[in-house]
């Protein structure tokens, strides 16, 4: 959704968007342009970050940058200006361009973030836009690539002599994804300064660390409280191909570690973005939800053969089949069977509103948090489609690009602690949803089967559910009944 506003004819606000559903705030983790540049309709200004996602914003005109209203690094609400564009440089009602904020302040040189621009002296010739006064005390930092003082200078003068117009110098941006500029500006590594090794010049994690590592002194220097440092890189397939649960959603890369300040007792970590969302979102579900978490554990030796079986399957060549597949397959049926859990409780109307659709959130853990996207109408989807769509989701959350559409409207959800060699958990709702199922490890563990001890695949699930729409009876027979399917998954054809 594109948000602006009309100042005067020539200069035009581009306010902050609600870039997801409802979404108040979004802090700016990088401008990619600077007053003077030149910005044309759908380019790229600045990238933000939501409660949950970065997203890159595009200027919806033309024109040339002539106000940053905040720096890098600062929160700002939906509705706020963020830039202000001249969308007729060069005509008389010029204005002096304002030292961008977010930039470092130079001494005595830059003026300062949020003052008014001044008026020009009367019998001066008119400001171009990105280049400066020619006359007068008052110089502008020149920015890193930008042309040489005396060249600006000489363009300046041949615009005034009526010579031509002065020549624009772009900027070429870095070419690197959403995860991998987070990571730099993380690692206070210039993108710019950066060789890049991936597909058509892309920047990759691997080419940040380089660059880190070759720019860090011999002997380390104080980190301020709070800086973030490099997080290991984590291998691209982290489990063998036959391991439980290789390769799913909600295992990602360690989370950057906030680096300690040598001799410090104490690291104090800013609580913003995705974990202040995180946070919130947590609170408001304990203490609003009235939780209930009931387990059982089961023997799912069948299903795994099962997974073993499809991936050799040709009908699913190209199709990612692992347990998480299955479990899915199994939570759609129980939720047929039982469509009861599948709601969502109305405080303000005091009313209890019935899904007849389900939107499959997966937990996942990612470098900027834990997120959950969800799959639309997963219900419809046969086992080859979800398989595809659970890849698809995969893919984009472990490339930093989910959007906060695909995060929005879930109705239950699923988290795999086992891929973590966790047992099983109590796992908190996600914020208007009234279930979530825990999935545990899948270890070898000796079960009665057929009357012998024998060593059987076993997993503990886990079903949290809000108690006011979802009795202990519902519950347990949804559990249950998941339960059920993967311990004999031929039932996802006779129950399905």
């Amino acid at each position: 959704m594109t948000t602006m506003t009309d100042t005067s004819v020539r200069f035009r606000e581009f306010k902050m968007p609600d870039v997801g559903e409802g979404l108040t705030e979004a802090e700016i983790l990088k401008w990619y342009v600077q007053p003077g540049d030149t910005v044309t309709d759908g380019q790229v200004v600045c990238e933000v970050e939501t409660a949950k996602a970065a997203v890159e914003l595009p200027i919806p005109f033309d024109g040339v940058v002539h106000e940053l209203r905040f720096p890098e690094g600062t929160t700002v609400d939906v509705g706020e200006v963020i830039i202000v564009v001249d969308v007729a440089p060069g005509s008389d009602a010029a204005a002096p361009v304002q030292a961008p904020v977010a930039a470092p302040a130079e001494p005595a040189a830059a003026s300062p973030a949020g003052v008014a621009p001044q008026e020009a002296p009367q019998g001066r010739r008119p400001v171009l836009v990105g280049y400066g006064v020619v006359e007068g005390s008052t110089k502008r930092r020149p920015r890193k690539g930008a042309e040489p003082a005396t060249a600006a200078v000489e363009a300046v003068q041949r615009e005034l002599n009526g010579q031509g117009p002065a020549p624009v110098v772009a900027k070429s941006r870095p070419l690197a994804k959403p995860p991998v500029r987070k990571l730099a500006k993380d690692l206070g590594i210039d993108l710019d300064g950066v060789t890049p090794t991936g597909p058509d010049g892309v920047i990759t994690r691997e080419d940040v660390h380089a660059a880190a590592t070759s720019a860090a002194p011999v002997t380390p220097a104080p980190a301020p409280a709070g800086a973030v440092g490099g997080a290991a890189t984590a291998p691209a397939e982290p489990y063998a191909e036959d391991a439980p649960y290789a390769g799913d959603a909600s295992y990602q890369a360690p989370q950057p570690v906030a680096a300690a300040v040598p001799g410090a007792r104490e690291t104090r970590i800013p609580v913003k973005g995705v974990r202040k969302a995180i946070a919130q979102a947590m609170v408001t579900s304990a203490f609003t939800a009235p939780h209930v978490t009931e387990f059982v554990t089961v023997d799912i030796t069948r299903t795994m053969k099962l997974v073993a079986e499809l991936k050799e399957d040709k009908d699913l060549a190209g199709v990612r089949v692992n347990p998480l597949l299955l479990i899915a397959k199994a939570l759609l049926v129980a939720v047929k069977r039982n469509p009861g859990v599948n709601a969502t409780w109305d405080e303000a109307n005091q009313e209890i509103v019935q899904k007849h659709y389900v939107n499959l959130g997966i937990a996942a853990a990612t470098p900027r948090g834990l997120i959950v996207p969800n799959i639309k109408d997963a219900q419809d989807k046969t086992l080859p489609e979800l398989g595809s769509a659970l890849g698809e989701l995969v893919a984009t959350a472990r490339e930093g690009k989910t959007s906060p559409a695909a995060m929005a409207g879930g109705t239950l959800t699923i988290t795999n602690v086992g891929v973590f060699g966790v047992d099983t958990g109590t796992p908190i709702l996600n914020p208007g949803e009234s279930a979530i199922l825990a999935v545990g490890s899948i270890k070898l563990q000796p079960w009665v089967h057929k009357g012998r001890v024998k060593p059987r695949q076993v997993t503990t699930l886990a079903l949290s559910f809000d108690h006011r729409l979802i009795d202990g009876e519902l519950g347990s027979r949804f559990l249950a009944d998941v339960a059920a399917i993967l311990e004999q998954p031929k039932r996802l054809i006779t129950w399905g």
